[in-house]
C-alpha cells in the first residue's frame, strides 16, 4: 500500500506544476488522440467527419455527468486525507463505485434507445443520421467502464499521485493512435470498419483504463471496504457535490450541442468545419483544465487541514498560469489556424469556417481557464452552488442570446465570437466570485 502525498506541506508552485502536469500531459494526449481520430475520419469522408461532430455533445454530456461525480467524491477523500483519515477516503471510494456503476447502466440503455432522436433533434440527416446513431450505440457499451475509470482517476489525484493517474488517461488515447489505422482502414487485412472502427476503439480503450484503476483500487491500494450501511450517507454526500458538478459540466456539451444545432442552418461543411476546429481549439483549452483539476486535492487537503493561506496562494498561482497559457495560445491559434486544419482537411468550406473559429475562439481560453479554477474550487470545498449558477448564467444569459443575436447578424462567424465573449464576461465574474466566498468562509471558520 502507498501512502498518499501530504499535499500541506512543501511549494505550492511544486505541487501545482508537478500535479497539473501530468494532468496536462494526460488531457493534451487524449485531446490529440481525438485529433488524429478526426484526421482519420476526415480521409473515410464528410458523412462521418459530421457524424461523429453531432455525437460530441452526447458522448461528452455522459462522461462531463460521471465526472461531475467523481469530483464530488473526490472532494470527500481530498479532504479526509487533509484530516489523515483514510479510511472514509476508502469507505468514499468504495461507495462511489456501487453508484456509478448503478447510474452508468441507466444511461446506456436509456442513451441506446434515444440516441436517434437526439440527433435528429439536433438536426442531423440521412447517412449522418444513421452513422451518428451506430457510432454513439457502440460507445455506450464502453460507457460503464469509461465511468468507473474516470472516477478512479479522480479519487487517485486526490491522493496526490500524479504518475498512476497518468497511466491511467494515456492509455486510451495510446490505443487510438495505434489501433485506428487497423479498424478505421482494414490494415493487415481487417475489415475497413470507418466510424464503426472509431467506436468501438472508444471501448478498448475504456476497458483498457478500467483495467489500470482496478488494479490501483483493489490491489495497489486496497480501498475496498465491506461497509453497506453507511452506503446512503456516503451517496448522500457525494451528490451533495457530484449532482452540482455534474450539472456544471453538463453545460459545456449542451453548450456544443446547442452551436452545433445554431450551425445545422449552415450546412453540414460548416458544421464538420466546427468540429475539427474545436477538437484543435480544445488542446490547448486542455492546459487550463489541467490546471483546475490539479487544485482539487491540493485545496481540498489544505482546507482539510486549515491552512488558508495555501488554499489562497494555490488559487493566486492557477489564475497566474491560466492567462500566461491564454496569451500563449491565442497567438499560436492566429499563427498556425490554416496550416493545423489543412492537416486534417482539405474542403475549402471545412478550412474557412474552422479558421475563423481559430482567430476566434482562443482569445477567451485564458478566461474559459478562470472559470475553470473557479468551478473545481468551489467544488474542492464542497460549495458547488456558485459552480452552477456561473455555468448556467454563461449558457441561458450570456451566450444564447448573443449567439442568436450575433449569428444573425454576422453568419456563423458571430455564433464564434459570442462563445468568446460568454466566456470573458463570465471568467471575470467567476474570479470575484471565488475570491468573495473563499474570503467569506475563512473569515466563518476563523470566528
Amino acid at each position: 500500500m502507498v501512502e498518499s502525498e501530504n499535499l500541506t506541506e512543501g511549494s505550492i508552485s511544486r505541487h501545482i506544476v508537478r500535479l497539473s502536469g501530468v494532468m496536462i500531459v494526460g488531457f493534451i494526449a487524449m485531446t490529440l488522440a481525438q485529433l488524429v481520430e478526426i484526421f482519420y475520419l476526415g480521409v473515410v469522408g464528410l458523412d462521418a467527419l459530421a457524424a461523429i461532430t453531432y455525437s460530441f455533445p452526447l458522448t461528452m454530456s455522459l462522461t462531463a455527468f460521471i465526472r461531475g461525480i467523481g469530483i464530488g467524491a473526490s472532494s470527500i477523500v481530498a479532504r479526509a486525507l487533509g484530516e489523515a483519515n483514510r479510511h472514509i477516503a476508502a469507505v468514499t471510494t468504495t461507495h462511489c463505485w456501487l453508484l456509478i456503476i448503478i447510474v452508468t447502466m441507466t444511461f446506456t440503455i436509456v442513451g441506446f434507445y434515444f440516441a436517434e432522436t437526439i440527433f435528429r433533434t439536433m438536426g442531423a440527416r440521412g447517412e449522418v443520421l444513421s452513422l451518428a446513431t451506430t457510432y454513439t450505440q457502440i460507445w455506450l457499451i464502453g460507457y460503464p467502464m469509461i465511468g468507473m475509470a474516470m472516477v478512479t482517476n479522480g479519487v487517485i489525484r486526490s491522493f496526490g499521485n500524479a504518475s498512476y493517474s497518468a497511466s491511467i488517461m494515456l492509455s486510451a488515447p495510446i490505443l487510438q493512435v495505434v489501433l485506428g489505422p487497423f479498424l478505421i482502414f482494414g490494415l493487415l487485412g481487417l475489415p475497413e470498419l470507418g466510424l464503426i472502427g472509431a467506436a468501438v476503439l472508444a471501448v478498448i480503450g475504456g476497458a483498457c483504463q478500467f483495467s489500470i484503476g482496478c488494479y490501483w483500487y483493489f490491489l495497489r491500494e486496497k480501498l475496498f471496504r465491506h461497509e453497506v450501511k453507511s452506503l446512503w450517507v456516503s451517496c448522500r454526500d457525494i451528490l451533495h457535490v457530484g449532482i452540482p458538478a455534474a450539472s456544471t459540466n453538463l453545460i459545456q456539451p449542451f453548450s456544443t450541442g446547442v452551436t452545433t444545432w445554431l450551425l445545422s442552418g449552415y450546412g453540414v461543411t460548416i458544421v464538420a468545419g466546427f468540429g475539427v476546429a474545436s477538437r484543435i481549439e480544445s488542446v490547448v483549452a486542455m492546459v487550463t483544465v489541467g490546471f483546475a483539476t490539479s487544485i482539487v486535492p491540493i485545496v481540498g487537503q489544505n482546507w482539510g487541514a486549515e491552512r488558508f493561506e495555501r488554499v489562497y496562494e494555490t488559487l493566486k498561482t492557477s489564475y497566474l498560469a491560466c492567462h500566461a497559457w491564454g496569451l500563449l495560445s491565442a497567438i499560436s491559434m492566429w499563427m498556425g489556424a490554416e496550416f493545423l486544419v489543412r492537416l486534417i482537411s482539405d474542403d475549402e468550406q471545412i478550412v474557412e469556417s474552422a479558421v475563423w473559429f481559430l482567430y476566434i475562439v482562443p482569445i477567451s481560453v485564458g478566461f474559459m481557464g478562470m472559470i475553470n479554477i473557479a468551478t473545481h474550487s468551489f467544488n474542492a470545498l464542497r460549495n458547488p452552488g456558485p459552480a452552477l449558477i456561473l455555468s448556467l448564467a454563461r449558457l441561458l444569459i450570456i451566450y444564447v442570446p448573443l449567439a442568436i443575436l450575433l449569428g444573425f447578424w454576422f453568419s456563423y462567424q458571430g455564433i464564434f465570437v459570442a462563445i468568446a465573449l460568454s466566456n470573458v464576461m463570465v471568467g471575470m465574474i467567476a474570479l470575484i466570485w471565488n475570491n468573495r466566498v473563499l474570503t467569506t468562509r475563512v473569515a466563518q471558520l476563523s470566528c
